[in-house]
This record gives structure tokens, sequence and C-alpha cells, in this order.
């Protein structure tokens, strides 16, 4: 296998003594032994390339961006540092087979749409180690997306492909810090789920149990504040089909961001390794499981995208639905999640239509394929949306935040023309405060103006 070695390196700029002034020696001083080690081992190793997947660069929704050109160059200054310079030769060759693999495997990838040539600090911090003792290497950075964990794994894959291709040497740093809310005074303060989070990631890179990484729930990554998880991601697809040797070689957080540094090599191959297949099983399985446990409202929203998108014409209301949503009319929501997050969401704050039945159904095809917030839904990604259904109740004004309940009540907010509104009981909205927030945001509302508030209770269906 020409991927070498790979290691996950985290990038505080503190780590580097001109930055740090003696506070890196102090808090992180286990993270900077494994660090130094890793570069004499890295050293040792001699590769021809490194590529670096980096959470810091040009970051895009739905595409794998790829520094292109044959250089670049890249300072600490941001960071008090400006003496701590970067320059590097980039590998065009690499970089243009990845791509090429990419695109025959339907993964979006390439060199296209460079926003900052300039080397950021997922990068710098990781080189500037590796470049005490060896600096005989070409590099690529690799940017991180918007897309789901499984693409990214994927990526993984293509690069090992590519490097086994070019015959070239390679050694993969996934650049990644973990969480950001490990304690009060962290830089985003303290959340439990960031302590739960760097227990789960530390766990897993310790075993090398790379579908132990799949399986946390997007929640918890959200609400710990990480940065690193898909570079990550990105370093287990190297391994697809090979048993790993796995080292963690340190673990920190003093600062309420968590640090890890570990290495990882393939032992042998090893077909039952096939970790993305095992993943793509078990969420099918799980996800008709659930699909058997539907009521007549979710499964009416998700037939109604299925038939639109299957035959292009939208659906007949159906016999057997119960007798309340064909006499009644309400407003409704319907929510998309994939790989357990959004994937579309649009609704009616009042009926538009004659019954909930026909509510639901014109909702679920908005929400699949005219949320504008992304692309329309495919037919091949069908089998892994989830559906919530939310039926509103009739909404009343309260004179004041105090009146409204974040879990109980949803919340309405108009100012002049301009109405937003937030459903109750999200995941990661834990305030009114907040809650109303995000409701102006959604109608264009300055934070500090005034507004009439609205509140409604929902029966949900998930």
């Amino acid at each position: 296998m020409f991927i070498v070695k790979a290691y996950t390196m985290p990038h505080p700029p503190l780590a580097v003594p001109s930055v740090g002034k003696g506070k890196e020696s102090k808090g992180i001083k286990d993270t900077l032994k494994a660090m130094y080690d890793v570069a004499l081992e890295i050293a040792e190793i001699k590769p021809d390339t490194i590529i670096y997947i980096t959470p810091h660069n040009t970051l895009y929704s739905d595409y794998f961006h790829i520094s292109p050109g044959n250089s670049a160059k890249g300072d600490l200054g941001r960071f008090g540092a400006p003496e701590e310079v970067f320059n590097t030769v980039y590998d065009e060759e690499m970089a243009e087979r990845i791509s090429r693999i990419a695109g025959n495997s339907e993964i979006p990838a390439g060199t296209q749409g460079e926003r900052d040539p300039g080397l950021d600090h997922g990068v710098t911090v990781p080189m500037w180690f590796i470049n005490k003792h060896y600096k005989d290497y070409k590099s690529l950075r690799v940017s991180q997306s918007g897309m789901p964990s499984t693409e990214h794994y994927m990526l993984g894959q293509i690069i090992s492909m590519a490097a086994e291709s070019l015959g070239r040497k390679t050694v993969v740093i996934a650049s990644s810090d973990l969480s950001h809310k490990l304690q009060e005074d962290a830089p985003y303060g303290y959340t439990p789920e960031g302590p739960e989070f760097d227990k789960m990631i530390t766990e897993a890179l310790k075993e090398g149990d790379f579908l132990s990484l799949f399986k946390i729930p997007e929640r918890i990554r959200d609400r710990a504040g990480e940065c690193g998880y898909n570079s990550l991601m990105t370093m287990a697809g190297l391994f697809d089909g090979y048993d790993v040797e796995s080292v963690l070689l340190s673990y920190e957080g003093p600062f309420g961001v968590g640090y890890a540094v570990a290495s990882f090599a393939a032992v042998k191959e090893n077909a039952n390794r096939n970790i993305l297949e095992q993943f793509v099983t078990s969420t099918l399985k799980e996800l008709e499981k659930r699909r058997s446990a539907e009521d007549e409202y979710q499964e009416l929203a998700r037939k109604s995208l299925e038939h639109i998108i299957r035959t292009g014409k939208v659906l007949s209301i159906p016999n057997g639905l119960p007798v309340n949503m064909l006499s009644k009319r309400a407003g409704t929501f319907v929510s998309l999640h994939k790989n357990n997050r959004l994937r579309g969401c649009i609704g009616t704050i009042s009926p538009s239509t004659d019954n909930i039945a026909t509510e639901i159904i014109q909702n679920a095809v908005s929400a699949g394929l005219n949320d504008t917030r992304f692309n329309p839904v495919s037919e091949e990604e069908l089998p892994y949306i989830i559906y919530k259904v939310d039926i509103l109740g009739e909404a009343e004004p309260v004179s004041g935040p105090e009146f409204l309940d974040v879990k109980r009540y949803g919340v309405i907010v108009t100012s002049g023309n301009r109405r937003g509104l937030l459903l109750p009981n999200l995941d990661g909205i834990d305030t009114v405060d907040e809650q109303l927030n995000i409701a102006k945001q959604k109608a264009g509302i300055g934070q500090n103006e005034a507004v009439k508030l609205e509140r409604f209770e929902v029966i949900r269906h998930e």
C-alpha cells in the first residue's frame, strides 16, 4: 500500500513556540512531544508526497477543493508570528489523479474555485513540526466539504487509489482539532457533548474502530463544536479493506479544545474491513425499521415525494386516510433528514389547501424539490430520507418572551410585512432567546428590532 502512514494532528497555532511564547510547553506538553515524534517518524519514512486534509481552507457544501498550482506559501502572521514562513511545492500530478478518479467515481472534487491560495493554519501548524526534520517532499492540500461523512470516507478511498496508481510513497495528515467546548473558558463555552464527543473520537482512534466514527450522532458533533471530524473520516477511508495498526499518541484539552495525535498504518488486506459497506448496510436496515413504524402522516409525506420524483406527477390523495386528515385544515411543515442532517424543510404557517392531507402532499414535494438551500432530492437518495411532519395549532398573540417555551411552543415574529417562524423543540435550540434570534434571522429582521410575537403548539409526527 502506497499510503505508508496516516496521522491525526491538531493545529493550535500556540503549539509553535513563537506564537505560544511558553504557554504551549505548560499546557500541551504531551501534544508537543507526540507531534515532534510524528515529524521524526515521517523523516524516517521519507515520503514523496504529504497530503494535508484541512478544515480551514476553501470549503464548499457539495465539492472537495484541492489546491491548484505548483506551489503555495503561508505564514503565521495573523497569530502574531509573521516570521514563521512556509513554502511548499505541490504534487500537481497527484492533484490531477485524485480529481480524475473522483470524477469517474461521481465524487465532486477538483482544483476549481480557489478563494485563498495562502496556506491555512490547518496545514502550517503540522507542517512546522514536519519541516523541522524533513523537507524533501511535495505536498497537497485537500479541503473538507459540507457533504456527509460517507463522501469524505470515499474521498479517502480515492486518495489511496491515486497514490497506488502513481506509485507514490505517501503520508496523509488529517488536520483536526476536536471539541472546542470542553470547559467554561473554552473558545465557545462548555457543553456536556464536548467531552462526550472527544471520548468517542479518542476511543475510536485508539482501537482503529472506524465504524464507530460513522455512528457518532450529528447532534453531538454540532454541540461539541468540532472542526476535524471529516478530516478523520477521510483518513479512515484510506484504509478501507485493510487491518490497521493504530496508536493514540496523546490527547489533551487544557485550553478547552481537544487535541489528539494518533498514527495509523495498514497491516494486511482484510475483506471484512469494508467499513463503508457495513455502515451503508446497517443504515438501510435501520431506515427500513423506521419506515415500518411510520404513521399515516409520515407515510403520506414519503409517498408524495417518492411519487413525483419517480413519475413526475403529484400524488392523488390515497384511500384509507384518517378522517382528521381529510376534514380538517391546518398549516403543516414537512422536514426531510438524511444521514441525521436536514435535507429540506418547507411549510405553511396557516392552511392554504382544502385539508391536512393535501397540505402535506404539497409541502413534502416542496421540501424535496423547492427548498433553495439544497439541491433537489434525487431518486438515489430516497431510501435514505427520513420524514417528519408537524401539524400546527392556531397561533395566539403573546405580549412578551416570558410567555414562550422553546420546547412546547413554536414562535412567529412579525415586523411590518416581514414574518418568520420557528418550530418548537428543535435540536440545538435550548433557549427562547435562541429561538427568537433564529426566527428573526429567517425573516430578515434585525436582532434588536421590536416584533409582534405569536406562539403555537404542534402535533409532531416523527
